[in-house]
């Protein structure tokens, strides 16, 4: 049955927590180089990919449900220094001077609000461009009246919150995080050792009735306080840490062995990156929210339980090593060391440079723009839909997350065609 949902009228303010990183940097120049017809916005779902629809047509899905134009997107964000978007993207060092220049005067209007910042959740950050305030509920309520002053000084009908910054320290969910009451009585009472910045930006995100997106492994919205103040006020989350590299390849392959029931006896993974996130991964507290999040994927899809002789005694080691001189453009090895019929070893190598923001800045964007869809057709809560572009997806309690790349395509795609009212074809897609 078809869904009821808004149209996409007047202004999307994009509210970037991390404003002038390098994945923020990139999404917002490529986006304003793609609406002046200047480049493509290649790796974005929302803008490039198609679906079959039941009449035997191929459509781009920006023709089938109402995203909201890129022409009507507007930018902002905090951050914890004061550059403006142009001057940040030059210090990133991912694009090029004349992709910069084309679109500089946009870029340069574009300055952060002052962050909420607290250095003990990110020890190689010294922000100079931060909120005079640490009480966590006091920090929320700032970061509130930042959102609804940029709504109406931009003139946004809606807005959604994403979260861009680096990678918060590791700590587990504990009783503050598991109902709304608490996680407001722990914020009220300053709790700084449950209660993190990227939550205070949440909670914010959430009463301001706008979407909030965690593209970092940290415990943030991922608890069930989140989840039931998320549903209270009809408003979707999604997350968590966006899904670009290493991990991207690891759901490609993972499934692939599985399919052909190729066995597994060990995956060594390690990256070198020289961007401020991997300064901060730099921290072995920061790097243990990575390590959780990458080590989680291939466990959930190769089943050990159920696949005892093919993967259950995996040996898998992940590592992050920082190296400035890469800067944005991460370099990840793998080494997997498989085993086929009558147990004879193999084994595969992959080397993956890439280009850290480059992949993640469209999956950014889709995020954003589907969480506004969701918005609109009234989907509160998580979005289990978008797992596709993240490495860590959300689930509650009761549930199993789905990592395998292609099973979250055909989600995104079937929630697509519900929305619509279109049936799902009855072979594979």
């Amino acid at each position: 049955m078809k869904q009821e949902i808004k149209p996409a009228t007047g202004k999307l303010g994009i509210l970037v927590v991390g404003l002038g990183g390098a994945v923020s940097t990139t999404m917002i120049t490529g986006t304003l180089a793609a609406r002046k017809g200047l480049a493509k916005p290649i790796g974005s779902i929302s803008q490039m990919a198609t679906m079959k629809m039941e009449d035997g047509q191929e459509k781009l899905i920006k023709d089938i449900v109402p995203l909201t134009d890129l022409n009507n997107v507007v930018f902002g964000g905090w951050d914890i220094f004061p550059d403006n978007v142009f001057d940040a993207a030059v210090y990133a060092d991912v694009l090029k001077a004349k992709d910069l220049l084309a679109v500089k005067d946009e870029l340069e209007v574009i300055k952060p609000m002052t962050a909420a910042f607290d250095h003990n959740w990110a020890k190689r950050l010294n922000g100079t461009h931060v909120k005079p305030i640490e009480n966590r509920w006091d920090m929320m309520e700032a970061l509130r009246k930042d959102i609804r002053d940029f709504k109406v000084a931009n003139n946004c009908e809606r807005v959604a919150v994403l979260w861009a910054a680096s990678t918060e320290i590791y700590i587990p969910m504990s009783d503050e995080h598991m109902s709304l009451d608490a996680l407001e009585a722990a914020m009220k009472s300053d709790n700084k050792d449950v209660i993190s910045p990227s939550m205070c930006y949440a909670y914010a995100a959430i009463a301001e009735g706008a979407p909030f997106i965690m593209g970092a492994p940290n415990l943030c919205v991922d608890i069930p306080a989140m989840w039931e103040f998320s549903k209270k006020m009809d408003v979707p989350i999604a997350g968590k840490d966006f899904k670009s590299g290493q991990t991207l390849m690891k759901t490609v392959l993972a499934p692939m062995f599985k399919t052909r029931m190729l066995g597994v006896s060990g995956w060594f993974s390690t990256n070198i990156l020289g961007n401020r996130d991997g300064e901060v991964l730099d921290d072995p507290d920061n790097f243990k929210t990575k390590e959780v999040s990458k080590l989680s994927v291939i466990d959930n899809i190769f089943e050990p339980e159920k696949y005892p002789d093919l993967y259950g005694d995996v040996y898998h080691k992940v590592r992050i090593n920082y190296y400035p001189p890469r800067k944005d453009n991460k370099e990840a090895w793998d080494n997997i060391d498989i085993f086929g019929w009558m147990g004879y070893p193999m084994e595969i190598k992959v080397n993956f440079l890439c280009r850290d923001s480059i992949l993640a800045a469209p999956i950014a964007l889709d995020l954003v723009l589907f969480c506004d869809l969701a918005l609109r057709a009234h989907m509160s809560g998580i979005q289990t839909w978008l797992s596709f572009f993240c490495k860590s997806p959300m689930h509650e309690f009761n549930q199993e997350p789905v990592h395998d790349l292609f099973i979250q395509w055909r989600m995104v795609k079937e929630t697509l065609r519900n929305m619509i009212g279109e049936k799902s074809p009855s072979y594979l897609d």
